[in-house]
């Protein structure tokens, strides 16, 4: 398939702009045809914000209190996740604070902020897992204390979430697995930089990844796959080795933000921009400035403001009493030089 053909089908569009209206692009289908994801009627409606004027006014008075733990404060990504969890705060009428651990390889300084804030009695916590097992014992904590925990960004191997509000980490992976094929030309040597073996959206995205390239493409060699804890300092290290050590590697794939950005200071220091295929994950200026120098090929972008905006939401939505889905989609789209100032992407990036 030519590269426009494929990337017409990855930005069919279901996402309608503004943050509560978040859809998702299919790279392909259970055949193995491609296909998309057409928002029905229906999904429109059940899209609709939950906290209408009626319902804001209701849930002022009762001194609603939710914390929001995220990953980290390292990257922009988290920043943005903060806008969208301060906006549903602000549209439901609730109180949270938003706080993370320094950098995203401080499991136990994220469980400290979760035991603090169990400590403070929420009506709820709205939790990103580092480690997605090793935070169980507190979950099982809120659940006994019957205080709601929705996830967000990364999952929790329990079934203790009321739901879980995040991109289908497995599926962008994998659509950038079908990218790095197609602009390296089906054959050849590849790489990934992840931030962590923990995390759900560091096990997903690799997986994603190295799934559909095995499966799909056998002229295609996953030489290294290694973990930089999403800092750019060690990630850097960590691509230059693995660059150093093939010199026939024609393409490497950053899962997050601080590992893409790693990448791409390997790649400059070394004085290779332009003979590598460089394929990243979320946005921030570092890596928007690459695409459009044309060091970068193109990401997968999330939707960080809506990720935190249904993250808040459904944990209102949780003390409400009300249904929830156990996972809430909240999309995700290519994106490179030629699409990126498109008036679909562009509500998508931070820089």
């Amino acid at each position: 398939m030519k590269l426009s053909k494929l990337l017409a089908v990855l930005l069919v569009l279901v996402f309608a702009l503004g943050v509560m209206n978040v859809g998702v692009a299919y790279p392909q289908g259970d055949d193995g045809e491609e296909a998309t994801a057409e928002p029905t009627e229906e999904a429109a409606e059940e899209e609709e914000k939950y906290c209408t004027e009626e319902v804001r006014a209701e849930l002022e008075g009762q001194d609603i209190y939710i914390p929001v733990i995220s990953k980290g404060f390292q990257h922009q990504f988290w920043q943005a996740v903060r806008q969208g969890a301060e906006q549903a705060a602000e549209d439901c009428g609730v109180e949270i604070t938003f706080e993370g651990p320094e950098t995203e390889a401080m499991v136990d300084k994220q469980l400290e902020m979760l035991q603090t804030a169990l400590d403070k009695d929420p009506d709820a916590i709205a939790f990103a897992a580092l480690d997605s097992v090793a935070a169980i014992p507190l979950l099982e904590r809120a659940q006994e204390e019957g205080i709601p925990v929705v996830g967000f960004d990364s999952g929790v191997d329990s079934d203790i979430p009321v739901a879980t509000a995040a991109t289908d980490n497995v599926a962008a992976a994998a659509a950038a697995a079908d990218m790095m094929a197609e602009l390296i030309g089906g054959e050849g040597q590849v790489a990934v930089i992840a931030h962590d073996q923990t995390s759900r959206t560091g096990i997903d995205r690799v997986a994603g990844f190295q799934e559909r390239i095995e499966s799909e493409y056998p002229d295609i060699e996953i030489v290294d796959i290694q973990y930089g804890g999403g800092d750019h300092l060690r990630s850097t290290d960590l691509a230059k080795a693995i660059i150093l050590a093939h010199p026939d590697l024609k393409g490497f794939f950053g899962a997050n933000e601080g590992s893409i950005i790693g990448v791409l200071n390997a790649v400059t220091e070394l004085g290779m921009e332009g003979d590598l295929v460089v394929i990243g994950y979320d946005s921030g200026l570092q890596q928007l400035e690459a695409i459009r120098a044309g060091v970068e090929a193109g990401a997968i972008t999330q939707n960080p403001v809506g990720i935190g905006y249904k993250a808040v939401e459904a944990a209102v939505m949780a003390i409400q009493g009300e249904e929830l889905p156990e996972e809430i989609d909240t999309g995700f789209f290519w994106y490179d030089a030629e699409n990126m100032e498109d008036e679909e992407i562009v509500p998508l990036l931070y820089e």
